[in-house]
């Protein structure tokens, strides 16, 4: 008997062994990865804006042009399991960045809960607390905090 047929897929699979749609299952849509963030050159210190990038729809908190986004933003990240680990600007929260370091998915996790408005309603998303990317200048301005 497999001691395993009981536990979720993300108890029994590495990132590298979870299908496409395992995968695309862990992002919680807190839109924390589509802000904007400054990495400094001489520290490697990342730092968030609470500016999202011109496809984040800042409501759903989710890319508005998924499938094609980087068609219409070149440098945005595609995540991999062997990159995961070493992506340093990944939010503390980010299911990805926690299992590859063994660690467990936070309660609020919509996988958890079963609810997808969870990482809303525990406060963990970036709706209601930032701005699209036409209103911002000077992304500097913008530094925020909270995202951790």
């Amino acid at each position: 008997m497999n001691d395993n047929a009981d536990q979720p897929f993300w108890k029994t699979k590495t990132l590298a062994e979870m299908t496409p749609e395992e995968w695309e299952s862990l992002c919680d849509g807190c839109g924390k990865c589509c802000l904007h963030k400054l990495q400094y050159e001489d520290s490697d210190d990342v730092m968030y804006t609470n500016v999202g990038c011109r496809l984040l729809d800042l409501t759903s908190c989710r890319c508005s042009k998924y499938a094609e986004r980087q068609k219409h933003v070149p440098d945005c990240v595609q995540l991999t399991p062997e990159e995961v680990a070493n992506l340093k600007w990944l939010p503390s929260t980010c299911a990805y960045g926690l299992l590859a370091k063994g660690k467990e998915l936070p309660k609020w996790h919509p996988l958890v809960t079963g609810d997808p408005n969870s990482v809303h309603d525990a406060g963990q998303s970036i709706r209601g607390r930032s701005i699209p990317e036409r209103r911002a200048r000077h992304l500097e301005r913008y530094i925020v905090t909270w995202p951790e």
